[in-house]
Order: C-alpha cells, then sequence, then structure tokens
C-alpha cells in the first residue's frame, strides 16, 4: 500500500492530524519498549551479582582487612568452626544439664607396640586423670589386644604398621587439631615412670616458663646418650651441661647445642605454641626425624638457653629397648641401642639384626636429608634472619 505523500497530507488538515497522531503513539509505543528492555536487563544483571556486590561495595570497612581461614570465605564468620580436638563425645548426646568441667588439659601421644604392653600401662595410668587425653600410635597393627586395660576404652588408638610416632604425630597431631591442650608428651614406649609425676611436672615447666622440656633420666638405671639429659640433683631444672675436658665442651657462657638450649626425641613435652612451630618443621617423609632435636630452639618462642629445660625433680629411666625392626627373645637391652641415639654409629655391634641395622641406617641417612633441606632453606629464603647465627659448640 501507498503511503500518503507530505503534500497530500498538507492539503487534508484531519488526515495530517491522524498520521501525526499515529505517528506519536507509535514513537511511543518503541520508547516504551526499549525503556523496559534496558531495565529488565539492568535489574537480571544486578541481580546476578548481588551477591557480588554486597561483599565487595556493600561491606563495611573492617570487612575488607578481615582474615579468615582459607575455604570460609563464603560462610558467616560465627558458623566457622577452625579447631577441634581429640576429646570422644556420645552418640546419644551430652546431658546439658550436668557441669562441664573447665580447665586446660593435656595430651599424651605415645608409640604402642604390644610387648611393651606392661610398661606402657605403667605410663597411662600415670596420664589417667581427666586432665590429659591419652593417645597410642600402634605400630605393630595390633590394637584389641588392649582392651583389657581399663584406660584404653577412653584412649584414642591409631594403627599403621611399621611407623615411627613422628610419622603419627604429622599426620594426627596437627596444631589445629590439637589447640586444646596445653602441652603435648609426645613420647616413646620404652620409659619408667616410677618417680615422674605429670601434674607436678606441668606445675614445674609453667613456674619456670619451659616451652619445650623433657624429664631427666635416672642415670644409673637409664640408657643415656647425652649429658645433658642426666639428672642434677640441686634443683627441679637444669638448662645447660658443663664440660672442660675433651671434645665439644660446654662452658656458662655456652648459648647453642649441646651444651644448652635443646631436649632429646625420646620423650619430649611441647607447649601448644612450641608445637605449632615444631609440626611444621617435621618433615612429612623423614619419619625418624633425627636432627630435629638441634633445631628446637627455633621453636622456643624466645631465647633458647631460657625457655627449653630438663626436669630433674620429676624424671624417668630411659630403658632402651629397640622397637623397630625385630630382635631375637635372647637379646636383652644391654646389648641393643635406641633408635633415638645420635651418637653410636652403625656396626655390627650395635645391630641385632638386619631389620634393625636398615633402621639405624635409616635414620643417619634421614639426618644428612634434614641438614641438606634446612641449610637450602636458609640460603633460598631472603626474608629470614637466623637468631641464632653461631656455630653449634
Amino acid at each position: 500500500m501507498d503511503l500518503p505523500s507530505l503534500g497530500s497530507i498538507i492539503k487534508k488538515p484531519g488526515k495530517a492530524r491522524v498520521y501525526y497522531c499515529n505517528l506519536a503513539l507509535l514513537t511511543c509505543f518503541f520508547c516504551i519498549v526499549f525503556l523496559l528492555g534496558c531495565s529488565l536487563f539492568f535489574n537480571d544483571h544486578v541481580i546476578s551479582s548481588r551477591f557480588r556486590i554486597r561483599r565487595s561495595l556493600g561491606k563495611p570497612t573492617h570487612c575488607m582487612s578481615e582474615c579468615r581461614p582459607s575455604g570460609s570465605e563464603p560462610l558467616p564468620r560465627g558458623i566457622v568452626s577452625r579447631h577441634s580436638n581429640l576429646e570422644m563425645q556420645p552418640i546419644q548426646g551430652s546431658d546439658d544439664s550436668k557441669p562441664r568441667k573447665k580447665g586446660s588439659k593435656s595430651l599424651l601421644a605415645v608409640a604402642a607396640g604390644i610387648k611393651q604392653k606392661e610398661v606402657i600401662d605403667k605410663i597411662a595410668k600415670k596420664f589417667s586423670s581427666s586432665d590429659f587425653t591419652i593417645m597410642l600410635f600402634h605400630y605393630d597393627g595390633i590394637v584389641d589386644d588392649w582392651g583389657d586395660l581399663h584406660w584404653s576404652s577412653s584412649a584414642i588408638h591409631v594403627s599403621a604398621i611399621n611407623q615411627t610416632k613422628w610419622w603419627f604425630a604429622k599426620r594426627f597431631l596437627h596444631p589445629d587439631i590439637v589447640t586444646d591442650y596445653s602441652y603435648i608428651f609426645l613420647w616413646d614406649e620404652d620409659l619408667g615412670v616410677e618417680h615422674f609425676n605429670p601434674k607436678r611436672y606441668i606445675s614445674i615447666i609453667e613456674k619456670e616458663g619451659l616451652e619445650i622440656s623433657q624429664p631427666a633420666l635416672d642415670t644409673a638405671k637409664s640408657d643415656v646418650h647425652h649429658q645433658i639429659t642426666a639428672r642434677g640433683r640441686k634443683g627441679n631444672v637444669h638448662r645447660r651441661t658443663y664440660k672442660t675436658k675433651g671434645g665439644g665442651r660446654c662452658y656458662e657462657n655456652s648459648t647453642a647445642p649441646p651444651c644448652t638450649g635443646w631436649v632429646e626425641m625420646m620423650a619430649p613435652v611441647f607447649s601448644r605454641a612450641a608445637w605449632r612451630c615444631v609440626w611444621h618443621m617435621i618433615q612429612n617423609d623423614l619419619i625418624h626425624a633425627w636432627g630435629l632435636d638441634k633445631k628446637l630452639g627455633y621453636c622456643a618462642q624466645g631465647e633458647r638457653s631460657k625457655n627449653i629445660g630438663v626436669v630433674d625433680s620429676e624424671y624417668i629411666v630411659h630403658l632402651g629397648i629397640p622397637t623397630l625392626g625385630s630382635l631375637p627373645e635372647n637379646k636383652t637391652s644391654e646389648e641393643t641401642v635406641d633408635q633415638s641415639s645420635e651418637s653410636v654409629p652403625v656396626s655390627p655391634a650395635t645391630c641385632t639384626t638386619a631389620d634393625r641395622c636398615a633402621v639405624r641406617r635409616r635414620s643417619y641417612v634421614e639426618l644428612i636429608l634434614f641438614q641438606k633441606r634446612w641449610n637450602r632453606a636458609v640460603e633460598e629464603d631472603d626474608c629470614w634472619i637466623d637468631p641464632y647465627p653461631e656455630l653449634e659448640t
């Protein structure tokens, strides 16, 4: 259909008014459609990005610098549970009407082989009060045979064949898991505790400000490898040893291991803060942890010669019983050397079986590997400043 020309419209004023009215209505219609389309597009964009806008432009200023645990950012802060513990919970629920006992607790985590059941039973009985949680690392895979001990049902049992306590500790004692515990006792199984009281021990290390410690060794009955662990008789605690003859001398002004600032690894006790540091230093694949002892000072939460010490008034006996690697029944502990020793080289005299020799050999290899990793880490970290740059004496 032909549209009327402008000239014909001008000649017919009535038609002109109708034409312009229709044109105006059509223009308004398209404008309305355009505006509605833009509005719908904009609203859809706003709705789809509302969460992002609220979390960025709508946040109070203090929220922008808020530090949250990695992975918890989508959650409201109050629902985030950052830590856990090793406490058992009744499956039927707890009785909220009963008052809950509040106070500090500590953790005993100990290597556990069934052959040392009697020794471990004596240790656990010392720690079986409500102030301690007991955790057994079953390196021989035998768990059920411990059920006849009265404290066993309330203990945590973890089993893995032929693994050391450091393997277990790295995997099951993450700092966020054990943060509820004031102290972590990470012990071997071959320890006599006749003269040891854990509550008195904790009261002493709290008074002395010891972040890392160990009970002294009874020199008359123990397999002693390092002089600093030998029991002194002049006070509750000693923090250094003295040696004025022979190699590796130690004096009053000595500031480094083996004279001060470290303990052995058969019965260490760590504060919560010290353990958070030590856990990060444990290498995932170096399960014997040789070399770690001399570096404990870096985790002492201050001066290592003050915050690391040996408690003399609460002492133990180190029986020196080898556990990893087979041991003939007719061999006694006096004829063997414990795996924690760093002072005795691998030789036929110190190995009772091929497996035992392999364990000791691996321990020495790990010592070398750990030292190499430490040296490389120091060299590569431009931001780290060594608080103890002096050579060990």
